[in-house]
């Protein structure tokens, strides 16, 4: 038999475009070309198992080859073969049943991964690195002709007879000179590596030399000798595709560290397992979270029947579960195609929200089982239920009942405990409950000791993502708003009906504004005279709550830009009952009264950390002169 033909009259443009369009990407061939000989093997396997083949399956596998010098890559595989009209009907006509729509689709693309599969063309991703193609074929079907097929990467191929004696498939590539780089066995390693790992089907890629015990030598001590063996690249029974109940702990450390050989362990996963309404499973893991969110992203890798797909997992996983790390395996997920499509499918928001719950579940259970050992682990975690909180309220509603907050003494409470906690206390004279925070308590320590003074428990929100928790916590919760500690005076956080009484006349109240205003003289800090308790400090140098939180979202990219231009304000609030004001007034000296308020100011100042530069060295001078 020999036969010649043409492909499709519509597809004259067609190599050229899956060359040059899909240039970036072109590592992917060997992906297709591997899972279409795993496909074909796995199909002959069936075939057994239902009795439609009754000869040998024989030893089931696939096989990576490369000559360098004849510039060939070889794939092969036992698996059910094809007949000469297959080869027609599959590789001529069905890869290019969607050529039309190809050429008028493929600009939209982002990559490769959107083109190949969706319009049948994963055997042609072969063209974007090989000048020629060659195909010898064996089918299972009893009586079958070997086959072979060639063709040159233009629309012509040629069909004739084959010179295979058993049953399977043999492709070989003529690599072109762009594509040099893949004829390098590190190379072709490192593609297997990534997309090959965990096939079902055995994955032969040359040999590799292996030390195995040969007896013992003179001194009893065993002696090994070096032998070639079989390079078999994957391991064909990942720990997804296994019950739970077959695995250990141990098993589970392993395949992360596989996964992510230089990563410390984990501090627990979840492994995914659903057949209906959509196929999923897969194994995620908490890994020890920083504070740097970017770096621990896109970690999670997407595989579809054990070939790896991508790790850009974006719309398949919910934005703050991108911080986890591991595998998700599912056909289900509708490849290739435009990420709007992706969003919208149905199967994909179902996984979503599935992951999500189980995710929330898994916590919930840790919580009730080990509050101790739950407390331990919530550095780690702490960021990302937040995280999941702020992003998602479906996972805001679960995690509301195992989110904790901690306060500067190290005590950890639900939300639900810590209003228990507080609300006799903080609760202000028009029953709004404040719970007041500090962000940093090394710097804020002054404030912190202030509010404890009168009471108040301080709670630390210092990690990324705290400005919007402090927000959402506001949004959600009954009459509660928050307030860090240096947002005023101690005795103004709250407001109570039992403020202390003031000691100066409005004639003094004003004089010792002008004082402190002359000595400061700068327009951000706008000077008021206030009664607080007499042992609290003379000066504190505060920013209004509202002011700062719009600054610090600006200072994270919340889109307030406006916000984050504008000069620092500060109010400078001067306690009208402390001694210090009763000396400025009784001082007749104006050069001493304003030398006592800029130093009580610089104080303040410098207890926040705003004296710099040459105010700081005026400042010491001062105080070397005072003493």
């Amino acid at each position: 038999m020999q036969e010649k033909g043409s492909i499709s009259i519509h597809t004259e443009n067609i190599f050229p475009i899956i060359k040059k369009f899909l240039y970036s990407d072109n590592e992917i061939f060997l992906r297709e070309l591997v899972s279409n000989a795993v496909d074909a093997t796995q199909k002959i396997k069936r075939l057994a198992s239902l009795g439609q083949y009754t000869g040998e399956l024989g030893d089931l596998r696939v096989e990576v080859a490369f000559d360098a010098d004849k510039k060939t890559i070889t794939i092969s595989d036992n698996g059910i073969g094809m007949t000469a009209e297959e080869i027609k009907k599959y590789i001529n006509q069905i890869a290019f049943s969607g050529a039309t729509e190809f050429m008028e689709k493929f600009k939209e693309a982002k990559d490769a991964n959107e083109i190949i599969g969706r319009f049948g063309l994963g055997f042609y991703s072969a063209f974007m690195v090989a000048d020629k193609v060659e195909i010898q074929t064996l089918s299972y079907q009893e009586g079958a002709e070997p086959a072979f097929w060639v063709c040159d990467g233009s629309t012509e191929f040629e069909i004739g007879d084959g010179i295979l004696e058993e049953r399977g498939t043999e492709i070989t590539l003529y690599i072109n000179d762009e594509s040099a780089e893949f004829l390098s066995q590190y190379k072709l390693q490192e593609i297997l590596d990534k997309y090959c790992k965990f096939l079902p089907v055995p994955i032969k890629f040359g040999t590799k030399t292996e030390s195995v015990e040969d007896g013992v030598d003179e001194e009893g001590k065993p002696k090994y000798t070096s032998v070639e063996v079989d390079n078999i690249i994957n391991t064909t029974n990942p720990i997804w595709t296994k019950a739970p109940s077959e695995l250990k702990d141990e098993d589970y450390l392993d395949f992360y560290k596989q996964l992510y050989p230089f990563s410390e362990d984990p501090l627990f996963w979840i492994h995914l397992n659903v057949d209906y309404p959509f196929n999923l499973t897969g194994v995620l893991y908490f890994p020890k979270l920083k504070n740097d969110f970017e770096f621990q992203k896109n970690k999670i890798k997407l595989f579809s029947r054990q070939v790896f797909i991508t790790d850009e997992v974006k719309d398949i996983v919910p934005e703050f579960l991108m911080l986890l790390h591991g595998v998700i395996d599912s056909p289900d997920i509708p490849l290739n195609v435009s990420r709007s499509f992706l969003q919208a499918d149905s199967n994909v928001k179902k996984i979503n929200s599935y992951i999500t719950k189980k995710v929330a579940d898994k916590l919930s259970d840790l919580f009730k089982a080990d509050r101790k050992a739950y407390e331990e682990k919530w550095t780690d975690i702490g960021l990302f239920v937040k995280y999941g909180m702020v992003s998602e309220d479906k996972f805001y509603d679960k995690a509301k009942d195992f989110v904790l907050v901690s306060n500067t003494e190290k005590q950890n409470f639900t939300l639900a405990e810590y209003k228990d906690k507080v609300e006799a206390n903080q609760t202000d004279k028009d029953g709004q409950l404040v719970y007041i925070y500090t962000n940093d308590p090394a710097k804020q320590d002054s404030f912190i000791q202030s509010a404890n003074k009168k009471g108040y428990d301080v709670l630390v929100m210092n990690s990324p993502i705290d400005n919007h928790f402090i927000s959402q916590l506001e949004q959600k919760l009954e009459k509660t708003s928050l307030k860090r500690v240096d947002a005023d005076v101690a005795d103004k956080l709250i407001k109570k009906d039992d403020a202390p009484e003031t000691v100066l006349t409005e004639e003094q109240t004003t004089k010792v504004k002008g004082i402190f205003d002359k000595a400061i003289n700068k327009p951000a800090y706008s000077v008021q005279i206030e009664s607080l308790n007499p042992d609290e400090l003379p000066v504190t140098v505060t920013m209004d709550e509202f002011m700062r939180r719009m600054k610090d979202m600006a200072a994270m990219g919340g889109g307030m830009s406006f916000y984050g231009n504008m000069p620092d304000n500060y109010k400078v609030i001067v306690n009208g009952n402390h001694k210090l004001v009763s000396r400025i007034l009784q001082e007749e000296d104006e050069s001493v009264q304003a030398q006592l308020s800029k130093q009580a100011f610089d104080l303040a100042l410098l207890s926040q950390g705003l004296l710099t530069g040459a105010d700081l060295t005026e400042f010491v001078k001062r105080s070397v002169s005072l003493i």
